[in-house]
């Protein structure tokens, strides 16, 4: 068993225990504030502020497109490539319907809705779900697993 699976594991574990509304509150507000920073940071086409928002380890897993991609250099890389590369644009992104569920005080799993919509209107969009842990330094995702409804 990986180091994240066990530290999921465990989260999942403590979750019965660990139910005080005030601390469930504290964690959604801080994980919806990284996703705000988050989509803040695309949407002025600040790629390196965007990706702040991702665990800076070689474990990091991001998945989409029927591609695993591990670490973060590799994460960063990926995302310059598809939207910072020769004919390429950001766009404007947008989360919805986010949905925060704290599974402790330091691990919470995101879901919700991405759209991104380029300079000549066309929109493109999907879901995503995150895993996310509080380290000393804020919240960072530590798993992104986004899909598409490209066809």
């Amino acid at each position: 068993m990986t180091t994240m699976s066990a530290g999921l594991l465990m989260s999942l574990a403590t979750m019965g225990t660990w139910n005080q509304d005030a601390d469930r509150a504290t964690v959604i507000a801080e994980v919806q504030r990284l996703l705000d920073v988050q989509m803040a940071d695309w949407n002025k086409r600040d790629l390196d502020g965007f990706c702040r928002g991702y665990w800076n380890s070689p474990k990091l897993t991001f998945q989409s497109g029927g591609t695993k991609t591990v670490g973060w250099e590799a994460m960063k890389k990926r995302y310059k490539a598809r939207y910072q590369g020769e004919g390429k644009e950001m766009g404007t992104l947008a989360f919805e319907k986010v949905e925060v569920e704290p599974l402790s005080a330091e691990a919470a799993l995101a879901r919700g809705r991405w759209e991104l919509t380029l300079a000549d209107g066309t929109k493109m969009g999907g879901l995503f779900t995150l895993v996310l842990r509080k380290y000393p330094q804020g919240w960072k995702i530590i798993h992104d697993h986004t899909s598409s409804d490209e066809k």
